[in-house]
This record gives structure tokens, C-alpha cells and sequence, in this order.
């Protein structure tokens, strides 16, 4: 079994809203407990600049363009990541052995041999005086693999846990992916197309709201057949539908311009579902991320694949912090010299172990 370690991991995702944290107990390959969940959420005024800064990053001449601007922001996510840590450790009784610090992503493109998460290891390890891991993409895109998805192992442990195989955990985040549990235990994964990423970009530019609530929105709208079919007929006779990784980035909304709120984002909707049903693997479904509380999506899903998708929340584990769970484990098996991830996962040429340690204090 091995020793157990205590883990704090650490997620921003794309919705970039928030922190989420998670204390796991952990030997790093087959055992865990959650200790505990905590999201702190950004203030406004620093959602607004991290999105806008986010807008601008479409291609790498960007991320270099605007460097001065990530390099500022960057301290900024690292002292509010601090912040929060401290306030956890506070009042956890026991000691934290390390810190899986995911970062915020900003620019991913694994066909260009980049992702680039903002978040400074090096300063966060000194502002809370513990063990860091960060940097969990670049020895995977390094080894010619896509940098993600990087849960499927932990997937696999969750799998373990619950007794069960034969079975996909979808993960409805930013971008959506999926875990294959066979009945062997034997993993595979891939990334499926969007998420959450352009229903939350279509709510935040009409209505200034961070998301659609339980897809009420969408429900509200009509479908334009004539802008999803003509969007759709984009993403599958193009490279976009090829790619083994996605980026917020890959996907826009602008070829829905001119519809209302509503019928904009019913229509995103169901062009995000008719992705997912054609990508998605015919197996039994474990939904987690921000998405499976979108109940219209989930509603419209189901039916499009003419499956019952469970919600995670089901097995008595909260969908919103698998993540940052993972960041927790990933973080311990970084620590063990173990892979993150697999051929089989990301595409790497052999299992990968990633994330860098620094203890800076």
C-alpha cells in the first residue's frame, strides 16, 4: 500500500472564477480519503481582468506579446492562491506534506509544445513555506503527448475505491473529456470538444453573468437548425475535429451573433451536445465538472445519446472538486517519482512522470 501523504491541490479552471482546494490522504496509486473542499471565489473586478486578459491570448505571438501583462497577473493568482492556503492550514490539524499548484491556464497547444498555466511555484512555496508541485503539462508535451487530460489516473483510483470498471467518467469543465475504466482497470482517455467554455463566453457577453444556472437560459430559447448546422459542418470537415486537445481558444461564438440570449445559448447548447454525442464512448456515464449542474445540457444529452448519465455527486463524492483532487493526487505521485500520464491518456510516447518540486523556503 505505501505511506500516506497529506495534499493540498489546487485548481483554476477555465471559467475563471474561483479557486477550488482539496486536502487528500493519499499513498498516490489506489488509496485516498478526502479530508476536505473549500472554493474561494475571485472578487469581480480581478475576473474581469483575468477574462479580458484571456480574450487577447489567441496564438503564441500573443502569449509573448502580452508577457508583461501574464508576468503581473501571474503574481497576482500566486498571492491569492497563498492567501487562501494559509487560510486553509490555519485550520487543518494536520500537516500538509505538499501542494499540487495547478495554475491558471492561459494559452494550450500541444501542436506547438505549449501550455502555459499562470502561477509561480517558486514564489508560492515561499509565501506559504511548504513542498510545491507545479508544472504537471510540460514533461507530458515534452514526451510528444498533449499535456491532457491528467485526471484518468486519478479516475482510476476513484474507480478502485467505488469497485467499479466498465465505466467513462465524462468531465464537463471549460473542455470536456472523458476516462475509460475497462473491466480490467486498464485506462484510456481522451479530450471531446467543449464544455462549458462558449455557453459561459455567450452568458458573460450578453448578460454579465458568469454562467447559465442550470441551463434555465438555453431552455428558454429556440434552436437556429441554420447557424448549428452551419457550425457543426465547420467542425467536422475541418482539423478541429482531428485534434487530440483542446483549448478554450479553439472554439468562438461569433457564427451566433445576431440570435437573442435565449436562442444563442440554446443553440451553443446543442451544438456543444452534438459534439459530445458524436465523440463521447457508448459506455456507462459518471458525470462530473461545473457542466453536470447545467441540467438542460444533461437533459439534451441523455437523450441525444439515448443513455442515463449519472451524476457523481450520486457516489457520494463532490463533482466540483474531482479536479482539484487530482492536482492533491498528482501532486503525491510526482513526489513518488510516479507517471501522471499515459499513451493511452494524453498521447505520450511513455508514461510520464511530471510536475516540478521546489521547497523555496
Amino acid at each position: 500500500m505505501g505511506k500516506n501523504f497529506y495534499a493540498l491541490g489546487l485548481m483554476s479552471g477555465t471559467s475563471m472564477d474561483g479557486i477550488d482546494a482539496s486536502i487528500i490522504s493519499s499513498n498516490g496509486i489506489d488509496d485516498f480519503e478526502i479530508m476536505q473542499n473549500k472554493y474561494y471565489k475571485y472578487d469581480d473586478k480581478f475576473i474581469n481582468k483575468l477574462s479580458n486578459l484571456k480574450n487577447k491570448i489567441d496564438k503564441l505571438d500573443d502569449v509573448k506579446l502580452y508577457l508583461n501583462d501574464l508576468k503581473s497577473i501571474e503574481r497576482e493568482i500566486t498571492i491569492l492562491h497563498a492567501k487562501f492556503i494559509n487560510d486553509i492550514l490555519l485550520k487543518f490539524k494536520h500537516k500538509i506534506d505538499l501542494v499540487g499548484f495547478h495554475g491558471q491556464t492561459i494559452y494550450h497547444n500541444p501542436d506547438e509544445k505549449i501550455s502555459k498555466q499562470l502561477g509561480d511555484g517558486k514564489l508560492l512555496s515561499q509565501l506559504i513555506k511548504k513542498k510545491v508541485v507545479y508544472n504537471f503539462r510540460e514533461n507530458d508535451i515534452k514526451s510528444n503527448g498533449n499535456g491532457a487530460p491528467l485526471a484518468p489516473i486519478y479516475h482510476y483510483a476513484i474507480a478502485k475505491k467505488m469497485n467499479i470498471n466498465n465505466v467513462i467518467f465524462l468531465n464537463i469543465g471549460g473542455i470536456s473529456n472523458e476516462t475509460f475504466i475497462d473491466e480490467n482497470y486498464k485506462i484510456s482517455a481522451k479530450d471531446l470538444g467543449p464544455g462549458n467554455c462558449m455557453i459561459d463566453f455567450w452568458i458573460r457577453q450578453k448578460i454579465k453573468k458568469n454562467y447559465d444556472i442550470n441551463g434555465d437560459i438555453a431552455r428558454k430559447g429556440k434552436i437556429s437548425k441554420i447557424q448549428l448546422d452551419q457550425s457543426l459542418d465547420i467542425f467536422f470537415n475541418n482539423n478541429l475535429f482531428q485534434k487530440k486537445s483542446y483549448d478554450i481558444n479553439d472554439f468562438d461564438i461569433s457564427s451566433f451573433r445576431g440570435l437573442t440570449v435565449e436562442d444563442g445559448a440554446a443553440t451553443i447548447t446543442e451544438y456543444t451536445i452534438e459534439i459530445l454525442a458524436n465523440k463521447i464512448s457508448s459506455r456507462n456515464i459518471i458525470c462530473c465538472g461545473g457542466g453536470r449542474k447545467n441540467n438542460y445540457l444533461i437533459e439534451r444529452l441523455e437523450k441525444k445519446i439515448n443513455k442515463k448519465i449519472l451524476n457523481i455527486d450520486e457516489f457520494k463524492m463532490d463533482g466540483d472538486f474531482i479536479e482539484s483532487q487530482a492536482f492533491a493526487f498528482l501532486a503525491i505521485r510526482s513526489l513518488l517519482n510516479l507517471p501522471i500520464s499515459f499513451p493511452m491518456t494524453t498521447g505520450c510516447s511513455k508514461d510520464s512522470i511530471g510536475g516540478i518540486i521546489t521547497a523555496n523556503f
